[in-house]
């Protein structure tokens, strides 16, 4: 669609050419006498808040969702991504109007279009308001005769790749007129808008859901020296604090944040990642937010005269649409550690890498833990959205897909990155059984694949684009040991073998035989390169090395027992990102769920338990005594938590089946473990699974939707279970 679609005649506005102004505020006055029902569309770039009369039009927060709104000046350097969108909310404003004059006003700026340093474009906004009344429709739009003023905010940065200037926000309340929203305010000495240039784009409309705030968390008070207060909240995630301002005029008051504290109750410096908010008094008693830009975080300090007065979760407007529980304090953990962390970094319609130092949309994080997310989350508009964005991002002349999507500078590989143009929506398919977009991007998976051809030597992955990254895994305790093109070969044939069963989905067997061609050569490369004959090991079957291989079919009788006796007698991880996923799953898969489950709850260093026993609250970017540290909230190692659903709890679908229109109820039961509990909200509806181990057996409750019956699998038991309540004892 276009702009005249979404906004008739209105037009782009904003205040300067300049571009040092971040913010402004927008308003125009228009007159009713009567009618039945109003309709707003509007827009400000990057972020806005618009209001009526005074009042807020919606509790939606970080409006716009994040795309790739428009071509920018080279970038990404020497590509042109496939395409382009934005998307226009909409709502009923009926109960915010009144009869005769009316005011509207948008306050906009920042966010990921205007201050960071690949920026689109000028701050700007634009809207349209049809009335319908019983003579019929009539439409308000942006016009020149909208009347502009700075913004109240004078200085902010949202994200950078500059790490001594990040995450900050400052709001000089002397320059905030605080009736400036309402009808009473007088306009009449600003400047009428500057129409600015038009998105050069696609509009579109989406259910994908804003943020919004989603919990209120506690407020401690720990200490005050100097002048700083310290607060706890209970909780490291993303968040909106609101502050009380009682300094005097001209005086300032700055809060930092921070995920953790030393030893000695001091915050950690190293989990501030430059996250400020700065607030400069008019001497009124105020209350305060952050308006553009949220912070992560667990403690903060208050310099200056100001008190909290309560901190919001705030994240997409996303259900848990799962539980789990179970008598291992470290899976349990893992459970709520991981929706908080994955919850954390779902803002603007991406998944996140991190909440504050990055927050890119990393097609290698997305990938690997899309699984989980729309296992035990209610995600399947927040990812139809993504995977566009996916789509969006991928370079027309040579076929790469870029590390973030949408685009902005970033680091990463040609496999467990640019593969999330096959991986998610593969996925997307068996939760929710719609084939659009393998569909719809069929042809672009292929031309990756022409991408990873041609950054081939001798069949192996070697390169990425030019003075870029390439990276194969990423993050284990110590050096990555793993080569870049054994990993990346790794994903090329996973991806080869799921292009196997779209193709079969979708109606293109023409192409299985190439498909087919390909892995052949791709795996014997693979031996050639890094297989150790004279032991079955693959690079010395470290960092989950042996599981890449068995996962994709290579080695020999000996590769995966030595991959069991490895991690049997280690009893923890070794791996990084990916290899802590694939060597989980294998396990699982391959009947180790006994070690697997092991690893999972491991109260070794490099566990999730090493995690839990800090007192953290979210996953963390590096295990624990590893030889790296930094964010404290990065969901990437919590893939696994969907194993506890899939393998404990055993609630799965036939490997040939998608949005679990066959349901097969597989239980693992350790033997760390005396009782797990817990359920999925599929498709069909709730499915819940409880075992417990008895005297001489093990009891198991499976609840089954109304009309569903589900294939139980345990040891030699096989058995057909019926609608609602079934009960056994094996």
């Amino acid at each position: 669609m276009t702009q005249q679609d979404y906004f008739g005649n209105g037009q782009w506005l904003t205040g300067t050419s300049e571009l040092n102004q971040p913010f402004y505020i927008l308003r125009s006055k228009f007159t009713l006498r009567s009618f039945t029902k109003a309709r707003l569309t509007v827009l400000g770039l990057g972020f806005f808040h618009c209001y009526i009369n005074g009042k807020r039009v919606s509790d939606d927060l970080f409006l716009p969702l994040f795309t790739d709104f428009e071509p920018r000046n080279n970038w990404p350097r020497e590509e042109i991504v496939t395409g382009h969108r934005i998307y226009v909310p909409g709502y009923d404003v009926t109960d915010l109007l009144e009869e005769g004059e009316n005011v509207i006003a948008v306050h906009f700026g920042g966010g990921w279009y205007a201050v960071n340093d690949e920026r689109f474009g000028l701050p700007k906004a634009i809207w349209n308001l049809t009335v319908q009344t019983d003579d019929g429709d009539i439409s308000f739009c942006s016009s020149r005769q909208d009347k502009i003023s700075e913004s109240y905010i004078p200085d902010y940065n949202f994200t950078t790749n500059a790490y001594d200037r990040h995450d900050f926000e400052t709001q000089d309340l002397r320059k905030y007129e605080k009736d400036v929203f309402e009808k009473s305010y007088d306009d009449s000495a600003w400047a009428n808008a500057i129409p600015a240039k038009p998105l050069d784009t696609r509009y579109l409309s989406t259910d994908c859901p804003a943020d919004r705030l989603r919990e209120d968390l506690s407020i401690t008070k720990l200490s005050e020296t100097d002048g700083i207060s310290l607060y706890d909240t209970g909780k490291n995630c993303s968040a909106l604090p609101y502050f009380r301002i009682l300094a005097a005029e001209d005086e300032t008051v700055t809060v930092d944040f921070y995920e953790a504290l030393n030893a000695d109750g001091t915050p950690d410096e190293t989990t501030h990642h430059w996250q400020q908010f700065i607030i400069i008094s008019d001497g009124q008693e105020t209350e305060t937010c952050p308006l553009f830009t949220w912070f992560a975080f667990r403690y903060f300090t208050i310099t200056g005269n100001a008190v909290p007065v309560r901190v919001s979760m705030l994240c997409t407007d996303i259900e848990v649409s799962s539980a789990f529980k179970c008598d291992n304090e470290a899976l349990n953990w893992l459970y709520e550690a991981y929706i908080t962390t994955q919850l954390s970094n779902m803002h603007t319609g991406i998944p996140s890498d991190c909440p504050h130092l990055e927050r890119r949309g990393y097609t290698g994080d997305g990938q690997l833990t899309c699984h989980a997310a729309m296992n035990l989350l209610n995600a399947q508009t927040f990812y139809q959205k993504w995977i566009a964005d996916i789509s969006d991002c991928q370079d027309t002349l040579t076929g790469h897909v870029q590390y973030t999507a949408p685009y902005t500078r970033c680091g990463g590989g040609p496999g467990g990155w640019g593969c999330a143009i096959i991986e998610v929506p593969y996925q997307y398919y068996k939760h929710y059984g719609d084939k659009q977009f393998l569909i719809a991007m069929y042809d672009q998976m292929l031309r990756y694949f022409d991408y990873l051809e041609a950054k081939s030597v001798n069949a192996l992955v070697v390169s990425d684009k030019e003075g870029a990254w390439c990276l194969g895994d990423w993050c284990p305790p110590e050096a990555v040991v793993l080569p870049a093109p054994f990993v990346n070969n790794y994903f090329y044939i996973k991806c080869l073998y799921r292009m196997i069963e779209i193709a079969k989905l979708i109606g293109h067997t023409e192409d299985i035989g190439l498909f087919e061609k390909r892995i052949g050569e791709r795996k014997a490369a693979i031996m050639t390169a890094y297989f150790n004959k004279w032991d079955g090991n693959f690079l010395g079957n470290v960092q989950g090395a042996n599981a890449f291989a068995v996962d994709i079919g290579i080695g020999d009788h000996r590769t995966y027992p030595e991959l069991v006796k490895r991690y049997s007698k280690l009893e923890e991880y070794d791996t990084g990102i990916f290899g802590t996923d694939i060597l989980t799953r294998v396990l699982f898969e391959k009947g180790d769920g006994e070690l697997a489950a092991k690893l999972m709850a491991s109260s070794k260093a490099h566990s999730f338990e090493g995690m839990r026993r800090t007192g953290a609250t979210t996953l963390w970017e590096y295990w624990p005594e590893a030889n790296y540290h930094r964010s404290l909230n990065h969901p990437m190692f919590g893939a696994v938590t969907a194993y506890l659903f899939d393998y404990i709890l055993g609630i799965d679908q036939p490997k040939d089946s998608s949005n679990y229109d066959s349901l097969v109820i597989a239980p693992v039961v350790p033997s760390i473990l005396n009782f797990a509990e817990g359920y999925r909200t599929l498709p069909c509806g709730k499915v819940s699974v409880k075992w417990e181990k008895e005297d001489t057996a093990v009891k198991f409750c499976i609840t089954l939707p109304q009309g569903v019956t589900a294939q139980f699998h345990y040891g030699d038991v096989e058995k057909e279970l019926q609608s609602t309540e079934n009960v056994l004892y094996i």
